[in-house]
């Protein structure tokens, strides 16, 4: 699950970078960095889980 986690921070990152050079609309901007931000909070969920779910599997 991790690397769905990274993936969606760096798509965040890449559209609130686009929405922010093509001088798009500030609320298309907030909505990234809440995305970006929240998807470190997911992140950080993902980490632990994953360990777990290795550790049953072995």
């Amino acid at each position: 699950m991790v690397p769905f986690a990274i993936g969606g921070i760096v798509a965040f990152a890449l559209a609130g970078l686009a929405v922010w050079l093509a001088n798009g609309p500030s609320s298309w901007l907030w909505i990234c960095l809440a995305g970006f931000v929240w998807g470190f909070v997911g992140l950080a969920a993902m980490i632990p889980h994953d360990r777990k779910r290795r550790g049953r599997h072995q």
